[in-house]
């Protein structure tokens, strides 16, 4: 019988789960079903899986054994996104060979007895995003020492970052948009700051989160003068609202909107206002997930692969971790053609 340690991994394979479900499972910050706790407890007794030990990692590496994910939403809305699930799966499988736990924290605070950037043991840490909260973590895990990875972010020159094409993707979806006719274009954008505040945007300079920023650059490289409404996460229901607010009074022929999620509540929103999609209204998401309760649409979309991104940000904690020095990486996505656009109508 081999001796190696159960890992996080190996219990997900024996419960049939994803990695980032048994690892919330075991973090108990995000709430699971019943009978997904049982199938991966019993699993892990079944493996004589206890959990993270990060005073045992200690004893044996003169490491903590445990790796921050330090989020710009709250972690209820970051797992129902497909997204997040995916890119958590591939940073768990790249962090399994090292077995190190994943402790997930928000730029809104953790719980008042809970771990903390500052009082945590910790050999390293990812951000997703970089925004203003986010900028001032990386200043207190640099006193610390602690090495960091953003993802879709810039931390600085020092940082390694996993990055997406995101201007040239989403420049790619308007060009389509526009090849249809289309010139009345409006934008639904993720959340710009740290206050999340929802509404148009009036000065894309006062934008401290990338992601956002930069597909917003995309777009308006295409339609400059497009309408651009700020929403507060990336969800079906923010979508809805923002759609309410854009299809009222002077409609446009077509709505970018900067999340699949955002986009299928924009559709609801058409819907509600009893337009067709797209033969009233062309709509495009960004992602390339599946949305529940979509059909008969499918989203046309920039499709990313969410597992790499996730991967790439382990590969290089693990790289910090073994004293090499990851370079950072841009994935790129691919446009996809569904049936949510269509040529103007007159």
């Amino acid at each position: 019988m081999s001796s190696r340690r159960a890992t996080i991994s190996d219990v997900a394979r024996e419960a049939g789960v994803s990695a980032s479900t048994a690892s919330v499972v075991f973090s108990g910050k995000v709430a699971v079903s019943d009978t997904t706790r049982a199938k991966v407890m019993q699993a892990a007794d079944a493996l004589g899986y206890t959990g993270p030990d990060p005073r045992a990692a200690s004893l044996r590496t003169g490491r903590a054994g445990v790796v921050a994910v330090l989020f710009r939403e709250r972690l209820g809305v970051a797992f129902r996104d497909p997204v997040t699930t995916a890119m958590m799966d591939g940073l768990t499988d790249a962090l399994g060979p090292i077995g190190a736990g994943i402790l997930l924290l928000t730029d809104e605070g953790p719980a008042e007895s809970g771990p903390t950037l500052t009082t945590a043991p910790l050999d390293a840490a990812i951000l997703l995003g970089c925004n203003e909260i986010l900028q001032s973590s990386v200043d207190v895990l640099r006193r610390r020492g602690i090495p960091v990875v953003v993802i879709e972010g810039d931390a600085g020159s020092d940082v390694p970052r996993v990055l997406l094409d995101n201007v040239d993707a989403q420049r790619a979806a308007a060009e389509h948009v526009r090849s249809l006719g289309h010139d009345d274009v409006a934008l639904v954008t993720l959340s710009t700051d740290a206050t999340r505040a929802r509404g148009f945007i009036d000065d894309s300079a006062l934008i401290t989160v990338e992601v956002t920023r930069d597909r917003l650059r995309g777009a308006r490289e295409v339609f400059p003068d497009a309408p651009a409404y700020a929403v507060s996460e990336s969800s079906i229901d923010e979508g809805l609202a923002a759609g309410r607010v854009l299809l009222a009074g002077d409609r446009p022929t077509a709505i970018i909107a900067q999340s699949d999620l955002l986009a299928a509540g924009v559709i609801r929103a058409a819907e509600e206002a009893g337009l067709r999609v797209p033969e009233d209204l062309s709509v495009t998401g960004f992602d390339g997930i599946t949305v529940d309760g979509l059909a008969p649409y499918a989203l046309t979309t920039l499709e990313q692969d969410s597992l790499a991104k996730g991967r790439a940000a382990g590969e290089a904690v693990v790289a910090m971790l073994d004293g090499r020095d990851p370079a950072s990486v841009t994935l790129t996505c691919t446009f996809r053609r569904g049936n949510t656009t269509g040529p103007i109508t007159v």
